[in-house]
């Protein structure tokens, strides 16, 4: 009998791949995203202190679109750059979550890009 794939599980297994490898510091935070089916989430995190930084989500009150779509990843991507930008951080280490770089992701990373994040 063929067993169906786990999508969550093989996403979370490549999420804990690539955080072994990455970390974020006081000089180059990390740029972590979630998206679920409804809402895209962006944090910059110091993982040597564990805290948020920055954050930014499709529940903001300045995010006009509400959905989980590459329009509200692009909103959420300048949000967060401007944010950042607010706080003084030019240069993120980004971290995908274990997702594949298309879509909503690569969507929201350009938009950090073009609002003045360098990774």
């Amino acid at each position: 009998m063929i067993s169906k794939i786990d999508r969550k599980a093989t996403r979370n297994r490549r999420h804990v791949r690539v955080r072994r490898k990455i970390s974020g510091t006081a000089e180059c935070p990390r740029l972590c995203i979630y998206k679920s089916n409804t809402n895209v989430y962006a944090q910059i995190i110091d993982d040597v202190a564990g805290n948020t930084l920055v954050s930014a989500s499709t529940l903001d009150k300045e995010v006009k679109t509400k959905h989980a779509n590459k329009e509200a990843a692009k909103e959420v991507g300048t949000l967060i750059a401007k944010r950042a930008s607010e706080k003084k951080i030019k240069e993120v280490v980004f971290d995908r979550s274990g997702y594949i770089y298309h879509g909503v992701v690569k969507e929201l990373a350009e938009a950090a890009r073009e609002g003045g994040l360098q990774f």
